[in-house]
C-alpha cells in the first residue's frame, strides 16, 4: 500500500485554506489527515475545496470529535505534539512508523494542558520568533511530515 504510514491531526482548524491545502499534501504523501473537535468552518466551504483542488478524493480523512476519541481510533499510534513552546527541535525527534503528528489551532495552538502532559513527545520547528510570532500551520504541516518521512526512507 502507498503512503507515509504516517497520520496528521488538526485540532479544530480555523482557517479552510489551510486545511486544504494540508489535504493537499496529505493527499500527496498518503498520509491519513484526522480533523479533532470542531472546525472553525464548514467543511463544504468553497475555499477549503478550492485550496484542495481536485485532490479531494484521494484524502484519507477522519473526523474525531474530541482528542479522547482520536487516540481510541489510534490505540497503535504514538501522538507528536507540535508547539513553540517545546524544548525539543522536530529534526531532533526521532520519528517511526506510525506516529500521529498533532497540530493545534492557528490562533490558539494546542491546550496547554496537552503539552505539560507530553513533554517528551512535543517538538518545535524553530523561527526567529523576534521577527514573526509563528509559522503558517499548513507551512508547519509540510515541514515536519515531510522530515518524518525523510527519516522514515521517504516515500519510496
Amino acid at each position: 500500500m502507498k503512503g507515509s504510514k504516517l497520520h496528521v491531526a488538526l485540532y479544530r482548524p480555523e482557517i479552510p485554506p489551510n486545511t486544504g491545502n494540508i489535504a493537499r499534501t496529505c493527499a500527496a504523501t498518503g498520509t491519513h489527515l484526522h480533523i479533532v473537535g470542531t472546525p472553525g468552518f464548514r467543511t463544504t466551504d468553497k475555499h477549503l475545496k478550492r485550496a484542495g483542488l481536485d485532490y479531494w478524493h484521494s484524502v484519507k480523512i477522519s473526523y474525531h470529535r474530541d482528542f479522547s476519541d482520536l487516540e481510541k481510533s489510534l490505540p497503535s499510534s504514538r501522538f507528536v505534539y507540535f508547539s513553540s513552546k517545546a524544548k525539543t527541535v522536530y529534526t531532533d525527534f526521532l520519528y517511526r512508523v506510525g506516529d500521529c503528528l498533532v497540530f493545534g489551532c492557528e490562533t490558539t495552538g494546542l491546550p496547554e494542558e496537552m503539552l505539560e502532559n507530553h513533554p517528551d513527545t512535543t517538538v518545535r520547528i524553530p523561527i526567529y520568533k523576534d521577527i514573526v510570532r509563528c509559522l503558517n500551520l499548513a507551512t508547519s504541516v509540510g515541514i515536519a511530515l515531510f522530515e518524518a518521512i525523510r527519516q522514515l526512507g521517504g516515500l519510496g
